[in-house]
């Protein structure tokens, strides 16, 4: 019976085992191992399937994540309340000549602002339509610009167009609950001996931005004596209209009087609307003189031609006024508040004169105590030249709101970063009306000197735009108007890229204002400012620190460098700020940037003054700063044994050249049906990694940004090489890129005409100017040596500037380093102004 139970399943007795088999126990085993390695092997491919989808779904979540940052802004408090360009907080800066993109034009710091502005055109001339609003390099104006310009209340303008000068003047007067009144006067006269004065039409409008209302009232059958309108931050406001005058005392002129109402989709359309309006059906007939037809604004008839799809925008009120009249005239435009019911007066004719100079004299006197033109014995001529830079500037100041198009590496299209204003300067009216994050710490080395507020506002309005990875879009293209000006190429802003941290340099300048005079009003507000902007400031130095980090330890290295290197012969580094400066010929990750390696020591120097002065943990900044001013890391990293000079470091070869492409064409086949032959980069010897050895701006940022010790070794090469005329020396200030360098003056591509390789850019110059104000001041044993080439080269630069305004009516964006004649955009009264600290010696 125990046999029996043991007996195997079947029921069949086990046959014995033959001597050449072996034994069936082992057949079992075998048998049970293979499915159990085959259960095994299912159970790990079931678990790496799961671990495959949720790794998959976790990667997709991350992406999402990681795609939605570029556009999640920063999480702490904004440095700036969202009233706190209202009408109710700042009445005094609630209106401004904030449209520096047109002639003459003034807006609120409102999100969606009623605009204001002038349009010009003359009559009975040889081009049929010469319609003037917008700042064009194309009018070939002789110049324009502000004179005087307070940056608050009032403003003078000069605008020569031929021989007909317009000035344009306005002045504000506070009161009321919604940023007061204020009156426009164009005075325009004709400087030459034409046996016939000119006749101008004048167009004065109003606009919409997409909200607000607009109702002319007509007077005399055409004439558009006045519009009333109301806006939510406007509230009820009247716009008025008064005729033309021969001067402040005189009767009224003579004139034809036209206007239209109608509508627009958006502010950058205004002037197309109008040239669309235009008819020649009008007569001008004087009460002496021969009766004739002209040009005025009739009814909106957009051209049928146009293939372009339907404007989805809202359409907004539009009202325009044109007055056609003979030289000389004025002309007066009045602004009134309906909340300002204890005005003493209409702010017109005497009453508007007194005010104006009363603004003059103070603008005035001001002026000279800041700056101390006349006291260091400059002419009249020099300090009106000062005058207008610091005015052009201020006149130059913008309020922009929009949304910017960003996209990161996580993100398959462009997105909309969130909507957000900017109150900041402009480097050119004509060529580039909108924010740049480099250029604007240069502007505010100047405006902190006149107003420390609105520095602070500008910086504020900035870091505000920082992202929650410490980002800011370094070009700030900010509404229709803004982005009517930027070729499309530009539009979209990538968040690997940077752009130098120059708003460091004006922080400096208000921790020393603070630092030297606490008591002094106007430097007070700085302290709760600084507390406010900490915590963005230190993830926008961390951002900094993290993505623009080099290959060795306490390297850095720009991203962001020209991808398609057979088309250019030294691909760009837009973010550096110096465009075209040569750099490693070949991008790789194996760069070393020098500029930048001094941008972050002066940086982090600063940092730690922030952390200090608010009592915040500060050590971390002051070692970094330590180690990055650390002479014989710098000279590790960068110094080139072979140029003598601070070098980039990179995939490096200068044995390149742009050549003909040779395009293959089959015999007997028409040539036009090919490519045409390109300039395409030939590449003579392979690269490798050495130091670039390019003589220039940026050999000199170790003394430009004070990181040399004064009794360093190296200073004395450096200034060796500046006053060298075969490599930076000129008459007219220190060029871009060594004479005696293969690429100076040599074209990018074809289309790309040298930019920063020679010509002399003021910024530069100006940090070069100080550095060696600095280092003449500091014991050491180049002082004497540094105090001779100030002299030196502040005299040059301050002569040049002010030689090429006085003969062509502009200040430029750069200086031919051969003739000193102005060259670029122009007016360039962004950073180009800083001539005015360099006669004012305020460094």
């Amino acid at each position: 019976m125990g046999r029996q139970r043991k007996r195997v399943v079947t029921g069949e007795a086990s046959p014995p085992p033959r001597k050449d088999e072996k034994p069936s126990a082992f057949h079992r085993k075998e048998k049970k191992k293979k499915v159990d390695i085959g259960k095994v092997f299912i159970n790990i491919s079931i678990g790496l399937c799961i671990f495959s989808l949720v790794w998959f779904f976790y990667a997709l979540y991350m992406r999402s994540n990681l795609a939605k940052r570029v556009v999640t802004p920063h999480p702490s408090p904004p440095v700036l309340d969202a009233n706190s360009s209202s009408a109710k907080v700042s009445p005094e800066r609630f209106w401004g000549s904030y449209r520096p993109q047109v002639y003459f034009g003034m807006k609120t710091r409102s999100p969606h602002s009623i605009v204001t502005g002038m349009m010009w055109m003359r009559q009975f001339a040889e081009m049929d339509v010469n319609l003037r609003h917008t700042c064009e390099q194309g009018d070939r104006l002789h110049g324009y610009g502000w004179l005087m310009h307070d940056g608050l209340t009032f403003g003078v303008q000069e605008i020569r167009d031929g021989d007909l000068t317009l000035t344009t003047e306005f002045v504000k007067r506070m009161g009321g609950d919604h940023g007061g009144d204020w009156t426009w006067r164009i005075t325009a006269k004709q400087h030459s001996s034409a046996p016939q004065a000119p006749v101008i039409s004048l167009m004065f409008y109003a606009a919409a931005d997409t909200q607000g209302s607009l109702e002319a009232h007509v007077e005399e059958r055409n004439r558009l004596a006045s519009i009333t309108g109301f806006s939510e931050e406007l509230g009820n406001f009247k716009i008025t209209f008064r005729k033309p005058v021969t001067g402040e005392l005189s009767s009224a002129k003579y004139a034809s009087y036209n206007y239209l109402q109608t509508v627009s989709p958006g502010l950058e359309k205004l002037t197309e609307i109008v040239k669309y309006s235009l008819n020649r059906r009008f007569v001008y007939s004087p009460p002496s003189g021969e009766k004739r037809h002209y040009i005025a604004v009739d009814t909106y008839r957009p051209p049928h031609n146009q293939q372009k799809p339907a404007d989805p925008r809202k359409e907004n009120a539009f009202v325009v006024h044109q007055v056609t009249v003979q030289t000389p005239f004025q002309i007066e435009v009045l602004f009134e508040s309906g909340s300002f019911h204890t005005r003493p007066n209409q702010l017109v004719a005497s009453v508007m004169t007194q005010e104006l100079e009363r603004r003059k004299a103070e603008f005035e006197a001001k002026f000279e105590k800041i700056f101390g033109l006349q006291s260091r014995g400059f002419s009249q001529t020099h300090i009106r030249f000062g005058k207008a830079a610091l005015s052009n500037m201020l006149g130059g100041m913008g309020h922009f709101y929009g949304q910017s198009v960003v996209q990161s590496a996580y993100n398959e299209y462009p997105l909309l970063y969130p909507p957000g204003a900017l109150f900041t300067a402009v480097p050119s009216r004509s060529f580039f009306p909108r924010g740049f994050l480099w250029d604007e710490g240069f502007h505010q080395l100047l405006l902190s000197k006149w107003d420390p507020q609105v520095t602070r506002e500008s910086i504020g309005h900035w870091l505000d735009l920082i992202n929650m990875e410490g980002w800011i879009p370094r070009e700030q293209i900010l509404g229709d108007e803004a982005l009517s000006k930027v070729p499309a190429e530009f539009v979209v802003q990538r968040n690997e890229n940077a752009n130098p941290p120059t708003l460091f340099l004006a922080l400096q300048e208000l921790i020393e204002q603070l630092s030297s005079n606490p008591e002094k009003w106007d430097s007070q507000p700085t302290l709760p400012f600084l507390r406010r902007l900490y915590p963005r400031l230190k993830t926008w130095f961390e951002w900094y620190n993290t993505t623009q980090t080099g290959p060795l330890p306490h390297s850095y290295r720009w991203r962001g460098r020209d991808k398609d290197t057979n088309l250019f012969l030294n691909p760009k580094t837009l973010t550096s700020g110096l465009d075209d400066y040569p750099r490693a010929s070949h991008p790789s990750a194996d760069e070393r940037h020098v500029d930048l390696h001094c941008w972050m020591a002066l940086s982090s120097g600063i940092m730690a003054s922030v952390a200090r002065l608010l009592g915040e943990p500060h050590q971390d900044y002051e070692r970094t700063h330590q180690v990055l001013s650390d002479n014989n890391l710098l000279n590790e990293l960068h110094w080139s044994e072979q140029l003598r000079a601070y070098s980039d470091f990179g995939n490096h070869t200068q044995a390149v050249s742009l050549q003909q492409e040779k395009v293959y064409v089959p015999p007997g086949q028409p040539r036009h049906q090919f490519p045409v032959a390109r300039l395409v980069r030939s590449v003579r010897r392979a690269p490798k990694l050495q130091y670039v050895n390019a003589l220039g701006y940026v050999s000199l940022f170790p003394f430009l940004l004070h990181v040399l010790t004064p009794d360093s070794p190296k200073l004395e090469h450096i200034l060796r090489d500046m006053r060298d005329p075969d490599k930076l020396w000129t008459p007219y200030g220190l060029r871009s890129l060594s004479k005696s360098d293969p690429l100076y003056m040599k074209r990018n591509t074809e289309h790309d005409p040298p930019y920063w390789r020679g010509p002399i850019w003021i910024n530069l110059n100006y940090l070069a100017v100080r550095a060696l104000h600095h280092y003449s001041n500091v014991e050491g044993p180049h002082r004497e040596k540094a105090a001779a080439l100030y002299e030196e080269l502040r005299t040059n630069i301050v002569n040049n500037v002010y030689r090429q305004y006085a003969e062509t009516g502009y200040i430029w964006e750069q200086y031919s380093d051969n003739t000193g004649r102005g060259q670029g955009s122009h007016p360039f009264t962004g950073w180009s102004s800083l001539t005015l600290l360099i006669m004012a010696e305020q460094y």
